[in-house]
């Protein structure tokens, strides 16, 4: 499939679709319009082939006075399944249709374009090709349900979409999926071929960034889920997937932000009975049988949400509580001082419960034939569902393959040899599949790659690996408190839960936090810079009255500006600001006099931590 592109004099949008041989116009009035041929005002010789081949369309977005057509014009191919390449999206223009160029001189759509900028360049954006090949779904879905549609929670570009297809453009309309993909080919211990990939598909529901989106929602969709396929195939034309997930704990919980290191953890007090519900039926209706892997600490900070899962857990409904398998493994206890290899404990636990290593989908080409199929999934968390969970995942993946390899004839009959053994060189492939996974993952949710990528790499705890884990920990903190705000703001924007032509009323830009407050950082920066530029350049000596008063007022000024921080953290965290948090409300300032001076952030009734709701 060929997709060419080119601009008219008068600023339409002209794209060509050479396998449908039809065009698309976007502009003039922001319509769009499918034609078989070009309107007679138009010359054919606009559409230079040689120069104008593009990768996809991205899509179609209204703001708040403008409409835009987003398409990538270079990607990279990360490799192939079935003989269909996939690539990543490199990089992208965002082209205002004709009569939207003006405005660009406005300064809140100039912020929103900046947002769609800022997400489009962060994402890891993978697309078909050819378009023959469906990345959102996995393949036991595409070989056992006819007339499959493409999954709404994996189609990363789905609003984006919708003014192409009520044009009747489908032919233009190209499936995106936010995750990860990699492929790669090879002779497996010296023998025969195989084809070994790994998918990963961010969901778009409760979609965004790593303290902004926690927990469950009301639909009983949570934060960070995303569905990773491993797939082998074979060059006789056996096809071998396994699907894992991993989601937040599907309870109402939060970790706000007030600039501590560690944020201020709640369970919410309100119910999630019924979300936890709606959950868990979802995931049994699309994958089977769920076993509930919860890496979380059992002491300390991370206790409650382990006690509200475990309880939200009790409480589902007899007719599928049966098909929740929960399973408790304390990561950091039962593989401290680096001891990861370990989780084979994890192993053994799923094994008592009758989950097996050959419970994957099989299908056989040379028949068309379903051989197996997956009837259970292991849905894993840990706080993030990040760090932990990415390498319990890497563990249960090759534990699969294991049984893959021997029932496909790579490995001898009840040979019990770990297959890494046999082939180092296809191990370091499959490790660092894995962890640039997690990287992909994590990058996604906290902004930073991903943590103990070291052992998910090389199959050992390094020290080099913790103090890499270290820097990204600090980096994260940064991130998470001070930038994170506008990039919840772009996954909003991107994905249509804010849609400006009918959202903005006002500008939601506008900081209007009272001016003490947003001055303080300002203040605390001045007074810091004049007090270091007092201890290296003094006037006569440091100890001269005049210097020492500068100096005091300076220390007083930070001290007492500190313990602000440290009392009030919440009203300097970068929040964002299209929508609602489930946990944080915006109350008025009004001053002495009655008047209106700003707004600022406390705890919904609901996430209120217990020492305000005893005050």
């Amino acid at each position: 499939m060929g997709l060419y592109y080119t601009c008219t004099k008068d600023g339409v949008h002209v794209l060509y679709h050479d396998e449908s041989n039809k065009y698309l116009l976007c502009g003039g009035n922001e319509t769009i319009t499918v034609s078989t041929s070009l309107p007679s005002n138009y010359s054919k010789t606009l559409l230079d082939v040689s120069k104008s081949k593009i990768s996809c369309i991205i899509g179609v977005i209204k703001l708040k006075i403008g409409k835009y057509l987003i398409i990538a014009d270079s990607h990279e191919v990360s490799g192939s399944i079935l003989g269909r390449d996939i690539a990543r999206v490199k990089s992208f223009k965002i082209l205002p249709f004709a009569d939207s160029k003006v405005s660009r001189n406005d300064s809140e759509e100039a912020t929103y374009i900046k947002l769609l900028k800022q997400h489009l360049s962060s994402a890891s954006l993978y697309f078909s090709l050819d378009n023959k090949y469906d990345l959102t779904n996995n393949l036991q879905k595409q070989y056992t349900i006819e007339s499959l549609d493409y999954d709404e929670r994996f189609w990363w570009n789905s609003y984006l979409c919708e003014n192409l297809i009520s044009a009747g453009a489908s032919e233009f309309v190209t499936p995106v999926v936010y995750g990860y993909f990699k492929s790669h080919s090879t002779v497996f211990n010296g023998g025969h071929q195989l084809d070994f990939a790994l998918i990963t598909r961010r969901s778009t529901k409760r979609a965004g960034t790593r303290y902004f989106r926690r927990g469950i929602d009301d639909e009983g969709n949570v934060a960070n889920y995303n569905e990773t396929e491993q797939v082998f195939i074979t060059p006789s034309g056996h096809i071998y997937s396994y699907v894992q997930t991993r989601g937040s704990v599907p309870v109402y919980w939060c970790e706000i932000n007030n600039l501590k290191y560690r944020p201020n953890l709640i369970v919410s007090g309100r119910p999630s009975i019924d979300a936890s519900e709606r959950h868990f039926r979802d995931q049994i209706s699309r994958y089977g049988k769920v076993y509930c892997v919860n890496l979380v600490n059992q002491n300390g900070y991370e206790l409650p949400i382990k006690v509200a899962y475990e309880n939200a857990v009790k409480n589902l409904p007899s007719d599928i509580a049966s098909d929740v398998e929960y399973i408790y493994f304390d990561f950091h206890h039962e593989c401290r001082k680096m001891r990861w290899d370990r989780i084979s404990l994890l192993l053994e636990t799923l094994r008592d419960l009758h989950y097996a290593n050959d419970n994957y989908f099989h299908y056989d080409l040379n028949t068309n034939s379903v051989v197996s199929v997956q009837d259970a999934v292991v849905r894993t968390n840990c706080m993030d569902c990040l760090d932990r969970t990415n390498v319990v995942q890497s563990t249960l993946g090759r534990w699969v393959l294991q049984n893959q390899l021997a029932n496909s004839g790579y490995l001898p009959m009840n040979n019990t040899t770990p297959w890494q053994l046999l082939d180092p060189s296809f191990n370091l492939f499959f490790q660092n599949f894995w962890a640039d996974n997690a990287d992909a993952v994590s990058c996604a949710y906290s902004g930073t790659g991903a943590l103990k990528t070291d052992f998910t790499r090389t199959g050992r705890r390094t020290r080099t690996g913790a103090l890499n884990d270290l820097l990204n920990s600090i980096t994260r903190y940064y991130r998470n408190n001070l930038r994170d705000g506008a990039r919840q703001d772009a996954y909003d924007l991107f994905l249509g839960n804010y849609r400006p032509f009918q959202d903005a009323v006002n500008s939601p830009f506008v900081d209007r936090r009272p001016h003490y407050i947003q001055l303080l950082p300002y203040l605390m920066y001045t007074s810091l810079l004049v007090l270091i530029t007092m201890l290296m350049y003094p006037r006569g000596s440091i100890t001269d009255w005049k210097n020492l008063l500068v100096i005091g007022g300076c220390l007083f000024t930070n001290i007492k500006s500190i313990s602000y921080l440290n009392k009030e953290g919440y009203q300097f965290v970068s929040w964002p600001k299209l929508t609602p948090l489930d946990f944080l409300k915006k109350v008025d300032v009004i001053d002495a006099n009655g008047k209106y001076t700003g707004i600022r952030y406390e705890e919904h009734n609901n996430f209120r931590s217990e020492n305000k709701k005893k005050n």
